[in-house]
């Protein structure tokens, strides 16, 4: 079976370096259809609307690509990829950075009855959240790096996919 892979950028791209997520989303070039025209990823800016991803979420994906500003820890613009950690409450840890707490869109999630497929995080640290339009320097010379970091992992998930699956996939819509 093909992997279903939802991208999500996050953030409130009114706080500075929060609206990382929103302009990784804009710049990354992801194919959304498989070779056979089959809709297997979809690409989204959630922006602040974490009510719209959990319910998004309910639909059966295979894996959840998020993309975010994280709290900086000394050097804004580094990149940082993770797998997030559903079993405890330290999925949340770096995340909150905005109105926007992916750990609350996965409790809003459960309480919807649904549960979070695999989560690979592509994280920024930012260098300012204070009210402004536009990234810092620092963290603005990460967008293309990170464009491509998501484009990298969604393509290696499509292939792990493709090489674990049968002979004969079945359409992903």
């Amino acid at each position: 079976m093909t992997a279903r892979i939802l991208v999500a950028g996050i953030g409130n791209i009114f706080l500075g370096d929060d609206g990382f997520g929103s302009e990784v989303i804009r710049n990354a070039e992801i194919a959304q259809d498989d070779p056979n025209g089959n809709s297997c990823v979809r690409v989204t800016d959630y922006g602040i609307s974490g009510m719209h991803l959990a319910y998004d979420l309910l639909e059966d994906w295979d894996t959840l690509v998020l993309v975010d500003a994280v709290p900086s820890r000394g050097s804004p613009g580094t990149l940082h990829v993770f797998q997030a950690d559903h079993e405890s409450n330290s999925a949340a840890t770096g995340f909150d950075g905005h109105s926007m707490d992916p750990a609350a869109v996965f409790a809003s999630l459960r309480a919807l009855g649904g549960s979070p497929p695999y989560t690979v995080v592509v994280g920024c640290e930012a260098g300012s959240v204070e009210e402004g339009i536009g990234l810092t320097e620092p963290v603005a010379r990460a967008v293309p790096r990170a464009a491509r970091a998501v484009e990298e992992i969604v393509a290696a998930l499509q292939s792990h996919s493709a090489a674990t699956s049968r002979q004969d996939p079945e359409p992903c819509a």
